[in-house]
């Protein structure tokens, strides 16, 4: 009887190992599935995607801020790789996008109507001259609201591109993870005159910002698509 429990046990301790091994070889095949299903997504990364290095680089990603059907004839204006403030390329439109800086962290393009060019303009000069966020935003109140500067017509657009990777698809000028966010200036408009409230009440709902200043804008930042 002792020989029949001893060798029922033995049997036991067997079969448990067995199904030990069994798991540990799954787990080990999962992960090494898993491990090779990444490095294979990183490869097709690292293809795909290449830092943008020139100008021709920083017009095409420029101009992904634009609106599709008007990207062909938008201005693109900005820092070159030489770090010089030129006009990257001539326009014939509404539009003048404003490529990302090569020498800041990040990505982040720009497109607005032409209209905003002298707000815009005097908001970069200003920054040159070492003001501040907020001198800046006190200096553009005042002109504008003396007439000495002009913002364009209520409801002008600027649309943004941005994201914190500096790699973009050659093939299709999108930049890696980059979303978009859309502003409408209203100037001087509120809460009262437009019904909008200045907070979102949820993702992807438009809102006032800047209420009742030169700058008071529409906020629409649409939800990131899964990558």
């Amino acid at each position: 009887m002792k020989k029949i429990i001893t060798a029922l046990v033995f049997t036991a301790i067997l079969v448990s190992c067995n199904s030990a091994d069994k798991t540990k070889n799954t787990n080990q095949k999962s992960t090494e599935s898993e491990t090779e299903l990444i490095d294979s997504i990183s490869k097709d990364l690292k293809e795909r995607y290449k830092i943008i290095d020139s100008d021709e680089a920083l017009i095409a990603t420029a101009l992904m801020a634009a609106p599709k059907k008007s990207r062909m004839g938008c201005k693109v204006i900005g820092y070159n790789m030489a770090g010089e403030f030129v006009t990257l390329k001539e326009g014939d439109n509404e539009f003048i996008c404003l490529a990302d800086n090569p020498n800041q962290d990040g990505f982040s393009s720009a497109c607005y109507h032409k209209d905003l060019e002298p707000f815009m303009a005097r908001g970069r000069e200003l920054k040159l001259e070492g003001k501040t966020s907020k001198e800046i935003f006190n200096i553009r109140e005042e002109e504008v609201k003396s007439g000495k500067l002009v913002m364009g017509k209520p409801g002008s657009t600027l649309h943004i591109y941005f994201g914190s990777e500096t790699l973009y698809d050659p093939e299709t000028s999108d930049v890696a993870g980059a979303q978009y966010r859309y502003v409408v200036y209203m100037p001087w408009a509120t809460s009262e005159s437009t019904g909008l409230p200045v907070v979102p009440k949820a993702s992807n709902h438009p809102w006032l910002m800047n209420p009742g200043s030169h700058t008071a804008h529409i906020m629409l930042t649409p939800l990131t698509e899964n990558r």
